[in-house]
């Protein structure tokens, strides 16, 4: 899988690599203890990045998706 991109969100290190699957992203989450993936697609990727990032920084706080 080829690397698209790679940054830190705070203390969570975020890498958003390509699939085998056609238009779809792997997303890998990992703060130093915990680690979490999920898919996504290329346009959710593109049009919904700065929710996709909310989301993974309150999954890594712990605070409620009901915010």
């Amino acid at each position: 899988m080829k690397e698209i991109e790679s940054y830190k969100l705070g203390k969570v290190q975020v890498t958003i690599s390509e699939t085998e699957k056609e238009n779809k992203l792997l997303v890998e989450c990992f703060d130093g203890e915990y680690k979490s993936d999920f898919t996504v697609s290329k346009y959710e990727y593109e049009n919904y990045r700065r929710l996709m990032n909310q989301r993974i920084t309150r999954a890594f706080s712990g605070e409620s998706e009901s915010d």
